[in-house]
């Protein structure tokens, strides 16, 4: 099985089903921090030292998400802590693209 780092994110289209709960439950392992949201998003939060180390991983996760052309809902709060969001609009739901996504903002963490 492919690791969710090592694939890219794909267009998706409205026509595409979400994933269900069977289908997302066999990717939560590879990113088993993030909390799923009635079967529909997944996020997690982070907390940082201060507001620059918020601001800088803010600025990774938006070009990350760029580069995969996925974009996450991302919520800086408390001056150091961050939530992102992620689910795919254009479905209602979750797709392979959240936990792709997922597994590589975990990346900029370690």
């Amino acid at each position: 099985m492919d690791k969710l780092i090592n694939k890219k994110c794909v267009p998706c289209e409205g026509w595409m089903k979400p994933l269900t709960k069977e289908q997302f439950e066999k990717h939560l392992p590879e990113v088993p921090d993030w909390a799923v949201i009635e079967d529909k998003k997944i996020e997690k939060d982070f907390k940082f030292k201060d507001f620059k180390e918020a601001m800088t991983f803010v600025n990774k996760v938006g070009a990350i998400a760029e580069e995969e052309n996925h974009h996450p809902d991302i919520n800086l709060h408390n001056w150091n802590k961050v939530k992102i969001t992620l689910s795919t609009h254009a479905i209602k739901g979750l797709s392979d693209n959240d936990f792709i996504l997922a597994a590589k903002i975990d990346l900029l963490t370690v």
